[in-house]
């Protein structure tokens, strides 16, 4: 089941890690891909994706939480949001509930949160996820038919781990295509795990862990396919590797639905269309894709599927144009543990995680992909150095590209106060 709502609006070099980190200390950041606390003013358009952190262990918390209006950890991901003020944002992790959306515009996002203007959306695209939707097998093989990893997407209810997309723009209500359904088995030379899953399990076990979306947008008349998804981190299986596979099949839906022609022909979606996007469309693919391209255990070359292909923005994917921040870079540098393992830029970091031993400290898992068509004004993540900045109250930085459609143009940057 879908939701999409309409509102009126209101307001608007991979040299080890340790030595990258000392010598990038001293590094100013590039005007195209400014300092995470500045989100330049331009005339385009400004697309984000945000791991909000926002599932809960029952199913109507969240809404409890939402509907109090004073709840710390949504004010703080407020905040954050009215302070970059994307034109549509992808939020990964919003528990599904057809009533939320509207809770959280009218008492967190119009309420100014930590000084900061209000902030409205007048649509939004919330639809059913897998997660927690039991499958009614043992698909973790453990004997018992029971919990989250038994679910077609791993969750403890249907519905857990959500996504929530927010536009100052229509959505082309009859034009959303979702994936929900589309089963593993169904993709050409996929990576299932061999002899893992009983055929029982492949004739109902999805692709999508949560869903995939294509959500078209009419921005000044022309349209953006805005391309959601969360796939499942690749971790927390045995041997199979059934997730780090999955991770690796769901991120190539994307590429091979950018394709179009004959490499999506074998799509499907839950409308019943098949193929994929049509190769003169504008896209811009959003989301916590769980995958770094260098460090972390993703299935080797994973993101890059996204990040070399030929109808994806080169620069905003691996050159200069790159979101990144400063203070990505200053985390990495001091909490230390795994970080200085790791061979990636830490500035492009995205997601803060565990530093102890054995860990896979921060990483690159958070992306917003434009078409290669589309030009890139400016980018950044939004991750504030110690003395700046709310509390984060999640685990993933947000991260935000300023893009100009055809007949719009990037005004000169300038620093928010």
């Amino acid at each position: 089941m879908l939701h999409i709502g309409s509102r009126a609006e209101t307001g608007r070099l991979r040299a080890p890690r340790f030595v990258t980190l000392l010598v990038m200390c001293v590094m100013t950041t590039s005007l195209e891909a400014k300092d995470a606390g500045s989100a330049p003013a331009l005339s385009g358009l400004r697309i984000a994706t945000f791991n909000v952190s926002l599932n809960r262990d029952r199913p109507d918390e969240l809404h409890e939480h939402l509907a109090t209006g004073e709840h710390a950890q949504i004010r703080d991901i407020a905040t954050v949001l009215q302070k970059i003020r994307p034109d549509i944002v992808l939020l990964n992790e919003f528990d599904y509930d057809e009533r939320s959306p509207e809770l959280l515009l009218r008492n967190y996002l119009q309420v100014s949160q930590a000084g900061e203007a209000p902030l409205d959306y007048s649509h939004f695209f919330i639809a059913a996820s897998n997660t927690g939707v039991p499958s009614g097998l043992d698909l973790d093989r453990n004997g018992r038919i029971e919990g989250p990893n038994d679910a077609l997407g791993f969750g403890r209810f249907p519905g857990q781990y959500g996504m929530l997309v927010l536009s100052r723009f229509p959505i082309e209500r009859n034009a959303v295509r979702t994936f929900k359904n589309f089963l593993w088995r169904d993709m050409p030379r996929n990576l299932l795990p061999p002899d893992w899953h009983s055929e029982a399990a492949l004739a109902i076990l999805p692709l999508s862990s949560k869903s995939h979306w294509d959500v078209p947008i009419q921005i000044a008349g022309q349209q953006l396919h805005l391309l959601a998804s969360h796939p499942t981190p690749p971790a927390f299986d045995g041997p199979e590797q059934r997730n780090r596979r999955r991770n690796h099949d769901e991120i190539r839906l994307w590429a091979d639905y950018v394709s179009g022609n004959d490499r999506a022909n074998y799509l499907i979606d839950d409308q019943g269309r098949k193929g994929g996007l049509a190769i003169d469309a504008h896209f811009v693919i959003a989301g916590d894709l769980n995958a770094d391209p260098i460090d972390g255990s993703s299935w080797p070359g994973a993101i890059t599927q996204l990040l070399e292909h030929p109808r994806v923005h080169r620069e905003a994917a691996t050159g200069t144009l790159v979101p990144r921040s400063e203070g990505g870079r200053a985390a990495a540098l001091r909490q230390g543990g795994p970080n200085f393992a790791h061979r990636g830029d830490p500035s492009l970091d995205t997601g803060d995680f565990s530093d102890s031993p054995g860990a896979v400290g921060n990483l690159r898992v958070d992306y917003v992909l434009p078409a290669a068509e589309l030009k890139v004004c400016a980018s950044g993540v939004y991750w504030p150095t110690e003395a700046d900045g709310p509390a984060y109250s999640t685990d993933h930085r947000l991260v935000w590209i300023d893009v100009a459609l055809a007949g719009q143009g990037c005004s000169p940057v300038s620093s928010n106060p």
